[in-house]
């Protein structure tokens, strides 16, 4: 799998409602997660439904499932989550993303209206 496969396979995981519904939950969760059964009443599914759509999120590297005795807990797979924000905006202002504070803490508010800026400029 090369890396852009990677990337479509992080995407696919999220282009669900469902599973976007998750990925939203568990990240209000913090990284302690929750057992899927929480999910599954959470988001009012069946867990049968749920299962499928879990390890298809755990395959990606969005989601990081834990045995505790009997439970399943998922939680965000922060560094799965990391690479994909980092995939999205290192190209941003022109290959230089810590302009708009991405990669590295915003250098200054003028930093990120100059990179507004030059998006309106391209559009």
């Amino acid at each position: 799998m090369n890396e852009q496969d990677t990337y479509v396979a992080l995407f696919a995981a999220l282009s669900h409602d469902l599973r976007l519904a998750v990925f939203r939950l568990l990240m209000s969760a913090g990284p302690s997660g929750l057992p899927a059964g929480d999910i599954a009443k959470a988001l009012d599914v069946p867990p049968s439904t749920l299962s499928s759509h879990l390890a298809q999120m755990s395959q990606a590297g969005l989601l990081r499932p834990t045995r505790r005795r009997q439970q399943i807990l998922y939680a965000v797979d922060v560094e799965g989550t990391r690479r994909l924000i980092t995939y999205l905006t290192e190209d941003c202002c022109g290959g230089r993303p810590e302009i708009c504070g991405y990669g590295t803490p915003a250098t200054s508010p003028l930093a990120a209206a100059t990179c507004k800026e030059k998006e309106t400029a391209n559009e």
